[in-house]
């Protein structure tokens, strides 16, 4: 049986290139999303065998996008794609419950082989990741929680790269709720500027700088 794919990314033109570059292939392409809750949406009406998601996506990004998924069907397999060879990004995928981290500049020659080996259970890292660094973070780092709920981090990502006016209109609340949310995440993270809050969300993933 062919495996089912899901495709996630923002751009249509690296989106349409992901396709044609799998279906020769015989990977049965069953559906394409534009960003993250679309395709969560997808994930759940769909059921693929894998879904490929690009980190930097609006409205969700890749890495939320791959927890809300893993909650739908553990059994669906989630491979990352991102510019980011950094450790912290790495290990935050991995704690999302990401099956595969995908390097954008190695994606033409790499993706057909991560696609097969997270099928099959395996974990795929792009050659440019390193995995004795990997593994000491993971070790050094098991015991970290990241103390942000799905919905906070959904509103983070919001908050962190729009005015408040789009936020409030995005998430269908006024804006002096939008307000009291983006306050009640700087006390919850010990920030204390709106700029702190940002650097916080690109550290952490959430939103690209």
């Amino acid at each position: 049986m062919s495996i089912r794919v899901l495709l996630a990314d923002d751009h249509p033109i690296f989106l349409q290139g992901m396709k044609v570059l799998l279906e020769p292939e015989k990977f049965d392409v069953v559906g394409l999303a534009s960003d993250g809750r679309q395709a969560v949406k997808m994930a759940e009406k769909l059921n693929p065998d894998v879904v490929i998601l690009d980190l930097a996506m609006p409205l969700m990004n890749g890495l939320d996008a791959a927890r809300e998924i893993g909650k739908i069907s553990p059994k669906i397999k989630k491979i990352l794609l991102t510019n980011y060879t950094d450790e912290q990004y790495i290990l935050d995928a991995l704690r999302a419950g990401v099956n595969g981290y995908l390097v954008k500049t190695k994606a033409a020659a790499d993706l057909i082989q991560a696609i097969h080996e997270v099928s099959r259970g395996a974990l795929y890292l792009s050659s440019g990741v390193s995995r004795e660094l990997l593994q000491a973070y993971l070790e050094n780092e098991a015991s970290r929680v990241n103390p942000l709920s799905g919905r906070e981090r959904e509103v983070l990502q919001l908050i962190a790269g729009a005015a408040n006016k789009q936020v409030a209109a995005e998430l269908g609340i006024s804006i002096k709720t939008v307000e009291k949310h983006r306050q009640q995440l700087m006390d919850k993270l010990d920030i204390h500027e709106t700029a702190g809050l940002v650097r916080y969300a690109i550290r952490r993933g959430v939103i690209q700088p």
